[in-house]
């Protein structure tokens, strides 16, 4: 299969088509109307077979699952997504499997109200790039450098079963069958929280998503917002998977360091913390109260039950760490 019919086939003329798309797949570039009185936001994430998923994921769950994480980079911000552009790099062109890895990706675009506006397909080793764009009221996108002393720190969902569902693959960690799916799940089809960003606009001094681990991403917001931070290990929300599957000591590294949850970490003033659950319960998005900002430069103490706890942070970085 050639290259432009390998686009025509699978993403030229299929998905939603945005009125805001002035010219979309099929010229040099696409042409697109940002609203008055909005802010462009771009955000572009690669993702390698044997780093960012398993080679031998299924190819639907791989197209909802590039969507996904850069939706929850736009999520982070606050911006509604619009359009994305996909740069695919394939072995070769297998029709099933690209009918699958696009289902994947339309479906998970259409939920979100986002049309593919064009890209590029070359061959070589399984690596797909996509660059998505979404729109945020003028001065209203969250941002990683607005934390203050006395705000306190949130997380909209459970971590640690991302890591899980990896580690149970790679060192066959024993996994109740009846949690199996559920974790697969989680790692193979993540939940960009887009609504609960928009939401937390005027309400959140600072956001960013759970993609290297809680203790390395919370420590971007502390280094650009010049604070540190408290953090009680017990009030991080886990779910029934990670608690029946290991102890605490061993959950550890799965809640602290593990990323790939792409749930949202978010400060709130005190005079604001009130609106939190009012404003989320609306879009069924539960948010966890895990900590306070404190002054300092960057530091996070961990308390369990109360007292002070050790605990070396380590999340994931490229070149430092071993891939899936």
């Amino acid at each position: 299969m050639k290259e432009f019919e390998l686009i025509n086939r699978y993403f030229k003329g299929r998905g939603i088509i945005r009125r805001d798309v002035n010219l979309g797949i099929g010229d040099d570039c696409a042409l697109v109307t940002v609203p008055e009185h909005c802010q462009l936001a771009v955000t572009t994430d690669t993702l390698v077979a044997g780093v960012h998923f398993f080679d031998d994921i299924a190819p639907r769950a791989l197209g909802h699952r590039v969507v996904a994480v850069n939706l929850s980079d736009l999520a982070a911000m606050g911006a509604e997504p619009t359009w994305i552009s996909v740069a695919l790099t394939l072995p070769s062109t297998d029709p099933y499997w690209l009918e699958e890895f696009a289902e994947g990706m339309h479906e998970i675009a259409e939920y979100f109200n986002v049309q593919i506006i064009g890209g590029d397909t070359t061959q070589g080793p399984l690596t797909i790039t996509i660059c998505a764009k979404g729109i945020v009221p003028n001065n209203m996108a969250l941002r990683r450098g607005g934390a203050k002393v006395g705000d306190w720190i949130y997380v909209t969902g459970p971590l640690g079963d991302a890591g899980l569902a990896i580690e149970s693959r790679k060192q066959g960690i024993a996994v109740d069958q009846k949690h199996q799916s559920y974790l697969n799940q989680r790692f193979d089809f993540p939940t960009p929280r887009v609504a609960a960003g928009q939401v937390l606009r005027g309400i959140a001094s600072s956001a960013i998503d759970v993609s290297d681990g809680l203790l390395a991403d919370l420590s971007h917001i502390l280094a650009l917002s010049g604070v540190s931070a408290e953090i009680h290990i017990d009030q991080i929300p886990t779910s029934d998977a990670i608690q029946d599957t290991l102890n605490f000591e061993q959950q550890l590294p799965f809640i602290l360091n593990y990323g790939d949850d792409y749930e949202l970490i978010f400060t709130v003033p005190d005079s604001k913390k009130g609106m939190v659950d009012i404003k989320l319960s609306q879009y069924g998005v539960t948010a966890t109260c895990i900590g306070q900002i404190k002054s300092g430069n960057g530091d996070i103490e961990l308390f369990n039950q109360g007292e002070k706890f050790d605990f070396q942070p380590q999340g994931f970085e490229h070149f430092t760490k071993e891939p899936v």
